[in-house]
């Protein structure tokens, strides 16, 4: 099924409210998932993930060093909206660390929000992901599986300035003739061996040579 950006919004922001969360993490989670959503990302099902196991993790408990919950497992939407309310302090440490932090899919928007308050770009790390938004774009490394299965937790999420440009698709590329040549032999398992017909119809010289 289909739905408009602001019916998944909506649903989302009730969704939240009814998983115990009070109305402005709710609202923040409706945006949240907008937000992943509108870039193709799977975030109506890493909320779900999240609300169905562990809707009540711990937001951080300490904003020194790394954020981790009394609970065990700290929640990605209070730490989100901490971090998009200490955004100031990225510009200071470079980078904020989080530990056992469930569904950080969902700590991507917030990180956008807070790269639009200091002007530059953030990465979200964790397991074999590398998200870097500017707070509009948005460029994807790793695995897609990490990224869009939804997780319990991940050990370890790091959010730092960001360290990749956000580019346009490059029409070309570059690579070794070493890989060039292994993939060449991959290719021509692909191609039919030749035949008196088919050099006939013209695939080679055929049975005239005129040079």
């Amino acid at each position: 099924m289909m739905y408009s950006l602001n019916e998944i919004e909506a649903h989302a922001r009730k969704a939240a409210r009814g998983g115990g969360y009070d109305w402005g993490v709710a609202e923040e989670a409706g945006k949240a998932v907008r937000w992943l959503v509108s870039h193709g990302l799977n975030g109506a099902a890493a909320l779900a993930t999240h609300l169905s196991v562990m809707a009540h993790d711990g937001p951080p408990q300490a904003l020194d060093g790394v954020w981790t919950s009394a609970t065990g497992a700290l929640c990605p939407l209070t730490a989100g909206v901490t971090l998009n309310d200490c955004a100031d302090r990225l510009n200071a440490m470079h980078e904020q660390a989080m530990r056992d932090v469930t569904q950080p899919l969902l700590v991507v928007p917030f990180a956008a929000w807070a790269a639009l308050h200091i002007k530059a770009p953030l990465t979200v790390v964790w397991d074999s992901v590398r998200a870097t938004t500017n707070g509009y774009d948005l460029h994807i490394q790793g695995s897609e599986d990490d990224l869009n299965t939804p997780q319990t937790s991940a050990l370890q999420c790091v959010i730092a300035q960001g360290d990749h440009a956000l580019v346009a698709p490059a029409l070309r590329g570059a690579f070794s003739t070493e890989v060039w040549d292994k993939l060449n032999t991959f290719a021509q398992r692909t191609y039919a061996p030749a035949t008196e017909a088919s050099r006939l119809l013209g695939a080679g010289a055929g049975v005239t040579d005129n040079d």
